[in-house]
This record gives structure tokens, sequence and C-alpha cells, in this order.
């Protein structure tokens, strides 16, 4: 019996900027449907190893696969392609400010879209429905036309989540998705997203330095230390002592 191809795969990947290694001989597999949580301290390679699973960056060695795909050896139309199923969703929400919220969610869609079809929507927003119905989902339905620079933090989040819903991405990633919001805004995004994952079926890894919301919304917990994959286990393995482990400060060398 054939298993499904894991939706990423990175096989002794190794990445290097101006010869100072980030990442190093990094060997991973996530499989359809996982909840993966990825954590450590600021520098430790997370995003870094977000960016190579979505496309946005090539390994200094070693392959990275997705959907069963080694990207290295993707033409670039089928690379896009490929893009298309993955989902990110950035720190820094990575919206259009000047335009409304409905402009931005439509950005989910123009993986599909032509170039006419899209500068006509910035006239006369097109599939409002959908927009609609995605908005609803994230819980701000009444934004639809807000200008989105009005918007809190917390309702960005919720517009950036909404635009991958409209995308309809087999995997979503998440870079540190509420290290720029307050406690209660942070767990509402956490709820929502674990909530989108287990609703849908899709694939959902994020990076995230608060622990308490690895271990109560994720399966599984990859901690990244330098650049090393220091643990990779269900989340109900991850110890006290292991997550100290992950954090410990080195003394300095003199």
């Amino acid at each position: 019996m054939n298993l499904p191809a894991p939706i990423f795969e990175l096989k002794n990947v190794t990445q290097k900027f101006n010869q100072v290694p980030c990442l190093i001989d990094i060997n991973l597999r996530i499989e359809p449907g996982e909840r993966v949580a990825l954590v450590g301290s600021s520098g430790a390679g997370k995003s870094t190893l977000i960016s190579l699973l979505n496309g946005t960056l090539q390994p200094t060695k070693g392959e990275v696969w997705v959907f069963g795909r080694n990207l290295a050896r993707t033409h670039p139309k089928s690379l896009r392609q490929v893009q298309r199923q993955i989902g990110t969703i950035y720190q820094q929400f990575h919206l259009v400010d000047n335009l409304r919220v409905i402009h931005n969610i439509n950005a989910g869609n123009l993986g599909r879209w032509s170039f006419l079809k899209a500068a006509i929507s910035l006239v006369y927003p097109l599939e409002v429905e959908t927009a609609a119905k995605a908005l609803i989902q994230v819980g701000i339905p009444e934004k639809l036309y807000e200008r989105t620079d009005r918007l809190s933090g917390g309702e960005r989040q919720r517009v950036a989540i909404a635009r991958v819903l409209v995308q309809n991405p087999a995997a979503i990633v998440a870079d540190e998705p509420i290290s720029s919001l307050d406690p209660e805004r942070s767990r509402e995004i956490m709820n929502l997203l674990s909530h989108v994952s287990q609703q849908t079926g899709k694939t959902l890894l994020t990076s995230i330095h608060a622990i308490e919301y690895a271990r109560s919304h994720f399966q599984r917990i990859i901690g990244l230390r330098q650049g090393r994959i220091l643990f990779d286990a269900p989340t109900k393995e991850v110890s006290m002592k292991m997550v100290e482990e992950l954090y410990r400060i080195e003394p300095q060398r003199r």
C-alpha cells in the first residue's frame, strides 16, 4: 500500500547567508492534515524554514519537496502552481493599507484571475459573496468595505487569514502571526487558525514564540535551536526539560 506523499519534505537542507549558516542539515516531513508548531528563539531559523517551504527561498544545499515535487527542479510555471496551494500568513500582515478590506481579501484570487479581471476588481469588486463569506468565518463581516488602515492589528491579521481562505490552499504556513498582538487578540487568532485547520483538513505549520500556544493548539512541536532541529515530537511528549534546553542561553565566551 502506497502512503500519500508528505505535504512538505526537507532533505539534508542547509541554508547560508553570506556564508553564515542559518539552517544546518535539516531533515523534516510534514504530513497532510497535520498541525505543527515551530518553536525556538529569535534567530533560530524559523522564518528561513518557512521561506523554504513556500518556495520563496532556495536552499544552499539539499532538497525541498512540496506536494511530491522537488522545487529546485520544477519549471517556474509549475512552481507557481505549487505555490498557489500554499497560503502564507506573515507577521507584518502584507496587506495594502490604503485599499478596502475586500480588495485585500480578493488578493487571494490573484493566482487564478487574469490581469484584466484583477484590474477590473480594483474598480468594481468581484466575487463579493466569496469575500464576505471569508470575513464571516474570521468573525468581522462588518469590515468588508472598511479601509484596511483603519483596522486594529488583530483585525488586520483576520483579514490576512480571510485572504488565505479565499485562496483555498492545501496547506497554510504562518510566520509568527501573533507576535505583534496583545494576549487576548493572540488567543483569538490561534483559536481561529486551529479551527480553520481542523474544519477544513488543511495542513497548518506555524512558527511561534509562545510555547503555551504550541502546546494547546498543535499536535506536534518542532524545536529549532541555532539552525538545527533540537527535537521533533508529538505535543504530549514535549517535556519542560526539552523546552528549557531549547531556550537555554549560551554563556558568552571571553
